[in-house]
């Protein structure tokens, strides 16, 4: 197997210290505000960024230890794939999130309705557009 290698741009500060607090998706925290610290050499990537109501945040599931290829979702005891779900627990533990962008200061991104543990590895940060998406 192949061997890919991601920095970190960033880390989320989240109101969730543990993973019993963290909803099984963030649409049940709405509400719920966090930032996203991202490294000072990466700043001026943020130009622009405001301009957009909702972004998509790719982070590392760096608490997931280990994975099943068939597992179960919160909500049902149907036995699915794992790329069926939104499983934390995957082969390459990458989730992704659309939160809403509520201000940008410097490398500061504060954002709502998330479901990111406390020090989760951000990997990556785009615009989210309607339009763009079916």
């Amino acid at each position: 197997m192949n061997t890919i290698k991601l920095n970190p741009i960033g880390y989320i500060k989240s109101p969730f210290k543990n993973l019993e607090e963290i909803p099984p998706q963030n649409i049940y925290a709405k509400d719920k505000k966090a930032l996203i610290e991202i490294k000072e050499e990466l700043v001026e990537g943020l130009k622009d960024l405001d301009k957009n109501s909702h972004i998509i945040i790719l982070f590392y599931f760096n608490k997931s230890k280990d994975f099943n290829l068939i597992t179960k979702t919160p909500w049902s005891d149907e036995k699915k794939g794992v790329f069926s779900t939104r499983s934390p627990r995957r082969p390459n533990p990458i989730g992704l999130s659309i939160v809403k962008l509520i201000e940008i200061d410097h490398n500061k991104i504060i954002i709502k309705g998330i479901d990111m543990l406390d020090g989760t590895p951000v990997l990556d940060i785009k615009p989210y557009s309607e339009e763009l998406n079916p």
